[in-house]
C-alpha cells in the first residue's frame, strides 16, 4: 500500500479543494486561459529543473512510496502530477480566499470576475 503514498496525497489535495469551486463558485475552471497562464511557466521550470536533478543524481524517488512509472528522463507520474496538482489546489485556494474576504488580490474585481 506504501507505494500509493505519493499519488493518495495528491488525490486529498484535490477533494479537499475541488469543493471550492461548487460550493464558493469561484470559477477557476471557467477561466481556464487564465489558469493554463497561471501554471504553464511554473509547470515547465519545475519539471526541467526535476529532469536536470534526476540526470545529476542529485535525488531519486523511492520506488516504495511510487508507482514507479517513470516518463522519459526518469521522472516519476506522480512528480509531474505534482506540479499540477499542488498549483491548482493553491489558485482555488486563493481564489477562495479572495471571494470569502472581497480581498481583491492586487487586481479589481471587475477584472478578476471577467471570464
Amino acid at each position: 500500500m506504501g507505494h500509493l503514498t505519493y499519488l493518495a496525497l495528491l488525490v486529498g489535495c484535490l477533494v479537499v479543494t475541488a469543493p471550492l469551486e461548487l460550493v464558493l463558485r469561484v470559477r477557476v475552471y471557467a477561466r481556464w486561459r487564465r489558469l493554463l497562464l497561471a501554471m504553464l511557466p511554473e509547470f515547465v521550470v519545475f519539471v526541467v529543473w526535476v529532469l536536470y536533478a534526476i540526470a545529476q543524481d542529485h535525488w531519486d524517488y523511492s520506488a516504495e512510496r511510487t508507482l514507479d512509472v517513470r516518463l522519459p528522463g526518469g521522472i516519476p507520474v506522480e512528480e509531474v502530477l505534482f506540479f499540477l496538482v499542488v498549483p491548482l489546489c493553491a489558485v482555488l485556494a486563493l481564489e477562495a480566499v479572495r471571494k470569502v474576504t472581497g480581498w481583491d488580490a492586487g487586481y479589481p474585481a471587475e477584472e478578476a470576475d471577467r471570464p
